[in-house]
């Protein structure tokens, strides 16, 4: 087993990057939602739309699943079976976790296409800053899934949340300085430190920095709520129309931000403006509902709705992104109260 210290190599050396969401995938991985506070009063009630996610994902990848133990397995195939999942395309691994929120907690894949290669990231996870505690079982998943596929496995030593960047697999990284630069994740690096560790272990080049994050998102800040790239020149971002809402200056604000920035080939970025969703509020909680939170699977697009009339906008407008692959809307109404949604609970696995 390849345990690559962070001093001795990088990945970008080795020929390695973090592939574009819509590259080919192998698989997608899940950690099944066990954790009753992340959804007081209402995990039992998100079961039935994240089995809807894994039945759309299997018709064009396999899902791998992280669970505590057999009976949770056992539980998560009951759920599967109730809306028709193909169980033949998941697969189920006893890597216990402390949480849901696999985009932040699971595999940085990374991939060689000359040699054929995979390697993994294994970032250090504090759970946004130390907000949730325990996160151990979290943190160590990566290596976890590295040792099991024997694959090589890159140790940074400093934190870092997949949410938090996008990429076009053209070597540009998108995201936030509220993020990567609040003092609760790497108080000991500046933003050119924090660069250089983005391009030498996901291997790009260039870093495009937004501001703030949506209200309600307790992640200070992830890009996936509000701005994704839908190919290696074009992003979608979130607007919102109503100039009272408390998102219309912070969106505005990143949509100026984005129309100055240019991509390494010097041409500038072509936006698409993404409506925000009506406000979701529940137990007097503004929660980050977006639309922007969508996954890119193989065979589908997956974007969370929430009962809005602009639910169906949001979707054609992703549709149009993505004219290979169908977009499926499933109601995100009870997950977004754990604050995150489908691109917040997956991690894709690239295939080379």
């Amino acid at each position: 087993m390849t345990n690559i210290s962070s001093n001795i190599s990088m990945p970008v050396s080795a020929g390695f990057h973090f592939p574009a969401e819509w590259a080919p995938h192998t698989a997608t991985w899940l950690s099944w939602p066990h954790k009753e506070a992340s959804w007081p009063g209402k995990l039992g009630m998100i079961y039935g739309k994240y089995a809807e996610f894994i039945k759309v994902l299997t018709e064009g990848e396999i899902v791998r699943i992280n669970v505590v133990d057999e009976q949770m397995a056992a539980f998560a195939k009951q759920q599967l079976q109730v809306v028709g999942a193909d169980l033949c395309k998941v697969e189920f691994f006893e890597f216990p976790t402390n949480d849901a929120w696999c985009r932040d907690h699971g595999p940085a894949f990374l991939v060689n296409y000359e040699t054929k290669e995979k390697a993994i990231v294994d970032w250090g996870y504090n759970a946004w800053g130390n907000k949730y505690p325990p996160y151990d079982l979290d943190d160590v998943i990566p290596t976890r899934i590295a040792h099991h596929f024997n694959l090589p496995v890159y140790n940074p030593g400093i934190v870092m949340e997949g949410g938090s960047v996008d990429f076009n697999g053209a070597e540009t990284v998108l995201t936030t300085t509220a993020c990567l630069l609040n003092p609760n994740r790497n108080p000991h690096l500046n933003q050119e430190q924090i660069e250089g560790y983005l391009r030498n272990y996901y291997g790009v080049e260039q870093v495009l920095w937004l501001g703030e994050g949506i209200i309600g998102d307790d992640t200070d800040g992830h890009i996936d709520d509000i701005t994704r790239f839908v190919n290696q020149d074009t992003v979608v971002t979130a607007v919102e129309e109503n100039k009272n809402d408390e998102n219309y200056h912070i969106l505005q604000e990143n949509l100026q931000t984005l129309k100055t920035m240019r991509l390494l080939n010097g041409k500038q970025l072509n936006i698409i403006e993404l409506p925000m969703p009506d406000p979701v509020i529940y137990d007097d909680q503004r929660l980050p509902a977006s639309y922007a939170n969508f996954y890119i699977g193989n065979a589908a697009v997956v974007v969370p709705t929430y009962r809005s009339k602009n639910d169906d906008k949001a979707l054609d407008i992703i549709q149009s992104c993505f004219p290979d692959r169908k977009v499926v809307g499933i109601d995100s109404t009870d997950i977004i109260w754990g604050l995150g949604s489908f691109h917040c609970l997956s991690q894709q696995e690239p295939a080379v």
